[in-house]
């Protein structure tokens, strides 16, 4: 599939903060095949009804976050919903389900609408059951329509919930129904917003939908339930929610850490209570393999392990490894970039950034960390793209004459491994491992 102008540009100013873009990463996917086909499978399970998670194995440089955001480009093109949810130590600990509720709720995004998509999705839902009472004879310019689709909607929520969709969720949504009939946009969105777990409401909108108080931990997942069932009820194939940068949870303090995984051990044994529903997680192999991380609460441990007898790993297995970038595929992917790069003169481009001068630049930006390829695709890639504007942007340069790295532009991770430290630091009680806790 081609991309569009405005994605290709999208795509290389991403690459030129260093950062990974959102959209036309499947023009650079080189090397994941059998990940991606993985993926694949279990969005093909979620379709299916079946509630299954991942988790994302590699370290620093192997492309998680890359991987996950093209699994998230493959789920919207099959149909699914979306969330991408970056890990805080600030405001995201996962015993906090309202934390984690609030974060998913307010990063939906669909192919139509890339993030804070439940207004849209409330919508196609509530046109469906408009359609689907029309279609069973209602009359729509009757004076009882709109309460005919306000009994649907709490039918349908009822009903696919099994009955699990808290009370304020349904009048909350019937007073979303009702303020967008009357034209009260303001209200409706304020009430769009405490469905998304803001604790920031007008007393006033609350008040309208007879409700008191904000989304609370213990019954943030029930209605996690309720969103999963409207978003296939409004014609998506189910939902996807990605947890990126899990290993931030190594930062948090010992007591926070342990919950924290609890909390994530308790989403894995309840997904297949939530049919439609895929979590990918991602994490780094001291997250996983670690007393600091998953190894310490043997539980969860035991649930999602990583097994590579004699160096072979199980894609279909809990944990799906990524691989370091190699020099080959590192020159793969500059080989395609280059042929993408937004340029009129393209022969010009050809000609000054050779595949010579490519496999210099791998060197060269690897040097530093001993020839290690599979921490540096960000600084290559953001370097290589500096290249590839200079050599559009100015006749007489010659990106041989002026290939270099600086060292300067490393994040805190690269800072670390280029000084040979560990990826944290070690506390007592890392050698502890966690006490099980329920909420």
């Amino acid at each position: 599939m081609a991309m569009s102008q405005r994605d290709i540009e999208h795509m290389f100013e991403r690459l030129r903060s260093g950062t990974v873009p959102e959209r036309g990463l499947e023009a650079i996917a080189v090397g994941i095949d059998k990940q991606r086909t993985e993926i694949a499978r279990q969005l093909k399970l979620a379709e299916e009804g079946e509630g299954v998670f991942k988790f994302l194995r590699g370290g620093y440089g192997c492309g998680k976050t890359f991987m996950s955001r093209l699994a998230l480009f493959d789920a919207q093109t099959k149909g699914f919903a979306t969330s991408f949810v970056v890990v805080s130590d600030n405001d995201l600990h996962f015993y906090k389900f309202d934390d984690v509720y609030r974060k998913v709720v307010q990063e939906l995004g669909t192919a139509s609408c890339p993030r804070g998509a439940l207004s849209d999705i409330i919508d196609r839902w509530i046109a469906k059951v408009e359609d689907a009472l029309i279609s069973a004879g209602a009359d729509e310019d009757s004076d009882d329509f709109d309460t005919q689709v306000q009994k649907r909607m709490e039918e349908e929520l009822a009903s696919l919930t099994g009955g699990k969709a808290p009370e304020d969720m349904a009048r909350v949504l019937r007073t979303i129904f009702n303020c967008k009939q009357k034209g009260d946009i303001t209200e409706a969105g304020a009430l769009i917003s405490w469905l998304s777990g803001s604790e920031n409401v007008a007393a006033s909108a609350k008040r309208a939908a007879g409700i008191k108080g904000d989304i609370g931990s213990r019954e943030a997942l029930d209605y996690l339930q309720g969103i999963l069932e409207i978003v296939k009820a409004a014609g998506y194939k189910g939902l996807v929610i990605i947890i990126d940068e899990a290993e931030t949870i190594l930062r948090m303090r010992h007591d926070i850490r342990g919950k924290s995984l609890n909390g994530i051990r308790q989403i894995c044994d309840a997904a297949d209570h939530y049919r439609g529903l895929l979590w990918i997680f991602t994490g780094t192999p001291e997250f996983f393999d670690t007393n600091r991380g998953v190894a310490g609460l043997q539980p969860l441990h035991d649930r999602i392990q990583f097994l590579a007898p004699g160096g072979f790993a199980n894609p279909r297995q809990p944990q799906l490894e990524l691989k370091p970038f190699d020099a080959k595929r590192l020159k793969e992917v500059a080989i395609r970039l280059r042929e993408s790069f937004p340029t009129e003169d393209r022969t010009n481009i050809t000609n000054k950034v050779t595949a010579e001068f490519i496999e210099r630049l791998v060197d060269k930006v690897t040097a530093g960390f001993k020839g290690d390829v599979g921490v540096v695709p960000r600084q290559f890639l953001r370097q290589f793209v500096n290249v590839l504007d200079l050599a559009n942007e100015h006749e007489d340069y010659d990106p041989m004459t002026v290939e270099g790295f600086d060292p300067a532009l490393l994040n805190e991770n690269e800072e670390r491994i280029y000084k040979g430290l560990p990826p944290y630091d070690a506390e007592p009680e890392d050698e502890k491992g966690y006490s099980l806790v329920e909420f």
